[in-house]
C-alpha cells in the first residue's frame, strides 16, 4: 500500500521566496510492505526536461551555459559554515555574517529547459531553449536525439531527454542569455573542441554530469567523422 501526501514544507519558503507549484511540488510517500514494515520518503515532483549538446562547426567548439544555482550555493555555504545548519530555521539562514561570493554557486551546464508546453514536441521545446539561452536558430530537423534518462533519482526522478545540434555562426540571431525578467541570468560559454575533455575532468570548473557524458559521447560518435586537420 502507498500513501501520498502533497504538501509545501516550511523549508520551501525562505527569505521571501515563495514556493510555487508551477515548477514542482513536494510529496510524502509512505509504503507498507507485506510484513507490515513502513517506510517513509520525501520527494519532489518536477517537470521533465530537455538538454542539448551544441557544437559550433564554424568555430569547432561546444556552446554551453554558465549560471548561478542557489542549491549549489547553499551546499557550499553549509560546507564552509556548518554551524548555520545545525539548527536550521528561516531566521538563522537569513542572517549570514560572512556570506560566500556568488561565484561558488555558478555551474557550467548544457543548454536545457523544462517540458511545460504540452502543445510542443520535445524537439520544438529544445529548439526554443537553444534560441533563448544561446541565440542560435536551429530547425527541428537539425536535432539528433542522443538518449533519455532519469535525473535526480533520489529526489525528483524526472526524465531528461538529451539532443545533439550542430550550429554555425550564420545561425546565430541573438545573444541568448535566457529571460532576465524570469530570473534567468545565463552566460553563454564556448569550449574549444581540443580542450573539451580536459575541461570535462577539471574539477575547478563546476559542471553537471550531462556536460561530461555528452562530451564523451561526442568523442565516440562525432569526432571520428570530423575532417582531419
Amino acid at each position: 500500500m502507498l500513501v501520498l501526501c502533497w504538501h509545501v514544507p516550511d523549508w520551501c519558503v525562505m527569505q521571501g521566496v515563495q514556493f510555487t507549484e508551477l515548477y514542482c511540488y513536494c510529496i510524502d510517500l509512505t509504503s507498507a510492505s507485506e510484513n507490515g514494515t513502513k517506510k517513509f520518503w520525501d520527494f519532489m515532483r518536477t517537470h521533465d526536461s530537455v538538454s542539448i549538446l551544441i557544437f559550433n562547426t564554424s568555430r569547432q567548439c561546444f556552446v554551453v551555459v554558465k549560471q548561478f544555482r542557489p542549491a549549489v550555493y547553499m551546499c557550499e555555504l553549509e560546507r564552509h559554515h556548518p554551524e548555520l545548519f545545525e539548527n536550521p530555521d528561516k531566521e538563522g539562514l537569513s542572517r549570514v555574517e560572512d556570506p560566500l561570493p556568488a561565484a561558488v554557486g555558478v555551474t557550467y551546464e548544457l543548454c536545457a529547459g523544462i517540458v511545460d508546453k504540452p502543445d510542443l514536441s520535445l524537439e520544438e521545446i529544445a529548439c526554443e531553449e537553444i534560441l533563448e539561452e544561446c541565440g542560435y536558430r536551429v530547425p527541428v530537423t537539425n536535432l539528433r536525439k542522443i538518449t533519455s534518462y532519469r535525473s535526480g533519482v533520489g529526489v525528483t526522478g524526472s526524465r531528461q531527454t538529451l539532443f545533439y545540434a550542430e550550429v554555425t555562426d550564420q545561425m546565430k540571431t541573438g545573444e541568448g542569455g535566457g529571460h532576465p525578467e524570469e530570473g534567468e541570468l545565463i552566460e553563454v560559454v564556448e569550449i574549444p573542441l581540443e580542450d573539451s575533455m580536459k575541461f570535462a575532468y577539471d574539477e575547478t570548473f563546476p559542471k553537471t554530469m550531462g556536460v561530461i557524458f555528452s562530451f564523451m559521447w561526442f568523442q565516440t560518435n562525432i569526432a571520428p567523422k570530423l575532417p582531419k586537420k
